[in-house]
């Protein structure tokens, strides 16, 4: 009889996190001689450069969600455990989830990164952000909701005040949104409205630093703020958010204090890790930066722990450049592919050199017809950047099906102007709704 120690179990890997960088881990490893285990707590990947399409109605849930099972239902090494991971077990080298402990002979934490609101969380409630589905759902209803709540309202203070969007947060995100809520009101529902002119909306886009999209050079910054301003969108930079309530945002701007009456305040400004960091440096004493991220070596493990490593928006890697990468899917799924591929190194003997990020360039979509490019040695505004924005996009979608649905519904709104997916959810007898007085959930009598 063959002595087990001549077969030994296949190495176990577990990842937590089932974005671009845990999925694209488990793809890559989906030939190799491990069985892995991803745990995530929903049951789809979402694709979130798109959510700001759900978010102003232009794209469903569905088009740029994909079932993990379906995605990787191919790769007969690979299962998928849905629930949510609230501990681990460095020294055992468990990871909890709920009651069940779950073996790991490596360990590849994604758990990714949510909205911040620098110490003021109680705005959450008036300024949502956008990070998951329900969060795209949530500001949906909220624009869709202000202008059917303006077509009612007699009062020209209250009408002005539900006709007013302001997106705080001039990195790509704010941008994006301030764009498509633009298009919104002064494109697609100017003929839908009978006692309001949707046209009259104002759309204010609120950035702390001296331009937009601060990652960009300055030009093409500037490019993106002056075709904002073309769309009819507010531009105020330098403009810093003191405080958010009863529907007014206070701003600390260079000639002093101002308020906005706004009925509809979406948040785009900043971005801090998920609890699971916080967990990693509880178990393991690893360091953590002000934003809560893990501070990983140079293979993107944690110190101490070569068995343990973090990836994508809960990583703090910052020994490319002496700045941490940002939080961006590219970045994810090259850290997603590069763990994988170490690992798959690492059981046949090999060594493999440290992560290097290969930066393939910044996008930001402003309107229909324009966008601002930056692949370093070329940068491009307009129509042209436009298309590459479309085209890289729908490439990095997951799925085929969702590749044909974006392609036919993006063409649609093209040549319509129409966007399909202007759907206010959950106002039925039984559910939640945006209540028009209070600008916060109530239930409905």
């Amino acid at each position: 009889m063959a002595n087990s120690l001549d077969n030994p179990p296949p190495h176990q890997v577990v990842i937590i996190g089932g974005g671009f960088g845990g999925l694209y881990a488990a793809k890559t490893l989906a030939k190799a001689a491990v069985n892995v285990t991803l745990i995530d707590q929903r049951n789809f990947h979402l694709f979130q450069p798109l959510l700001y399409q759900v978010a102003t109605g232009t794209l469903s849930p569905a088009d740029i969600s994909s079932p993990l099972r379906a995605v990787l239902n191919k790769s007969q090494n690979t299962k998928v455990l849905l629930g949510k991971a609230n501990d681990i077990d460095p020294v055992a080298q468990k990871v909890f989830v709920g009651d069940e402990e779950i073996p790991y002979d490596t360990l590849i934490v994604a758990t990714g990164a949510k909205h911040s609101y620098f110490g003021k969380d109680n705005w959450e409630e008036f300024a949502p952000g956008l990070k998951t589905v329900e969060d795209a759902i949530e500001m949906r209803r909220r624009i869709f909701t202000a202008f059917e709540a303006a077509e009612k309202e007699t009062d020209a203070l209250k009408r002005q005040a539900w006709l007013t969007f302001v997106i705080v947060g001039g990195g790509p995100t704010g941008v994006e949104l301030a764009g498509a809520i633009a298009e919104l009101a002064y494109q697609t529902l100017k003929a839908d409205f009978r006692n309001i002119n949707t046209s009259e909306a104002k759309i204010i886009l609120l950035e702390g630093m001296d331009r937009i999209l601060p990652p960009f050079v300055p030009e093409l910054s500037q490019s993106a703020a002056a075709s904002l301003e073309k769309l009819g969108v507010i531009v105020q930079t330098k403009a810093l958010v003191t405080d958010i309530q009863n529907n007014i945002v206070t701003i600390k701007q260079e000639d002093g204090i101002k308020e906005i009456a706004s009925k509809t305040i979406l948040w785009a400004a900043g971005v801090k890790a998920s609890p699971m960091g916080q967990v990693l440096a509880a178990r393991t004493n690893v360091e953590l930066d002000r934003a809560g991220r893990v501070i990983v070596e140079s293979d993107l493990s944690i110190h101490g722990y070569p068995d343990i490593f973090v990836i994508g928006d809960l990583a703090n890697f910052s020994h490319q450049n002496g700045k941490p990468l940002p939080g961006v899917a590219p970045v994810a799924k090259q850290q997603g592919q590069y763990v994988a591929t170490l690992i798959k190194q690492r059981l046949q003997g090999n060594i493999l050199p440290f992560f290097s990020y290969a930066d393939r360039g910044s996008l930001a979509m402003i309107g229909q017809n324009f966008a601002v490019v930056d692949f370093g040695f070329i940068r491009l505004t307009g129509f042209l950047a436009w298309l590459f924005w479309l085209v890289i996009h729908i490439y990095f979608l997951i799925e085929f099906d969702n590749k044909l649905v974006v392609i036919i519904q993006w063409a649609w709104n093209y040549f319509t102007r129409n966007r399909g997916a202007r759907l206010i959810t959950g106002i039925d007898g039984n559910s939640n709704y945006y209540s028009p007085d209070t600008n916060q959930q109530a239930v409905k009598a």
